[in-house]
């Protein structure tokens, strides 16, 4: 394993488990040390502990409480001095059925979470430290955000904001600061669970590639888009998708 991220620091928020923490390990794995945030304390020490103590450290809060994330950025740059890389991976989506049937106060809740919280994310770390040194900003959007999805419509609505906004952020902040997005259909995780426990060998015979994603797909992918390798890469959506898109599924 290479080591592109030696002497870097890295903020990844929703990061306890599944897709996060994938990305975490990957980073963890090529040298970097890590600061992950989550909501619950207790699988938060887990996946600290998991990482490597040396390695890892966690601060549980709400993606999208502010002060939260000012404490963040704020001890990242005391106890070590820099930040190097952002992953806003942290999302929800507590609404299923139909877009017009959607209660607005949870529309409002997901947006802020979904969409808000990254753009905020990403502008108190350019404050504190990109804006000058730069780094790089990786936002994990969906399939789900690039054309309908039945049942999950509005949280696939926020994932297509969430990726034009990392277009956006790639205009407006180059040449110090790169932001990209993935955007993965269906990877196996606890968060996607009700999209296919129910018989995930049908679910994966609609991929080309015949199986649901793990994190660590998404782990690998995300570390090269943080890494100097695509160090001329910025503003994209790479979607990762075992070839799903290819055949019109969602």
């Amino acid at each position: 394993m290479s080591k592109r991220f030696d002497g870097r620091v890295a903020i990844l928020t929703g990061a306890s488990r599944g897709i996060g923490l994938g990305i975490a390990e990957r980073l963890v794995s090529e040298g970097a040390k890590v600061i992950l945030t989550a909501r619950k304390p207790e699988p938060l020490a887990e996946a600290v502990a998991a990482l490597g103590g040396d390695r890892a450290q966690g601060i549980a809060g709400k993606a999208d409480d502010v002060e939260h994330q000012a404490e963040v950025v704020q001890r990242a740059l005391a106890e070590h001095g820099r930040i190097d890389v952002l992953v806003n991976n942290a999302g929800i989506n507590p609404a299923y059925g139909p877009i017009i049937d959607v209660d607005h106060a949870v529309a409002r809740k997901t947006f802020e979470v979904n969409v808000l919280a990254a753009l905020s994310w990403t502008q108190q770390v350019h404050r504190a430290w990109m804006g000058e040194h730069g780094g790089s900003v990786l936002n994990v959007s969906s399939v789900a955000g690039e054309r309908p999805s039945p049942g999950i419509g509005y949280y696939g609505g926020t994932k297509a904001m969430l990726s034009l906004l990392t277009k956006q952020l790639g205009a407006e902040l180059a040449p110090l600061v790169r932001v990209n997005a993935v955007a993965p259909a269906v990877v196996k995780t606890r968060f996607a669970t009700a999209l296919y426990a129910d018989d995930e060998e049908g679910t994966a015979s609609a991929y080309p590639l015949k199986r649901l994603g793990a994190p660590e797909d998404i782990g690998g992918a995300a570390a090269y888009l943080l890494s100097d390798e695509a160090s001329w890469i910025t503003g994209q959506v790479l979607t990762l998708d075992g070839g799903l898109t290819l055949t019109g599924g969602v």
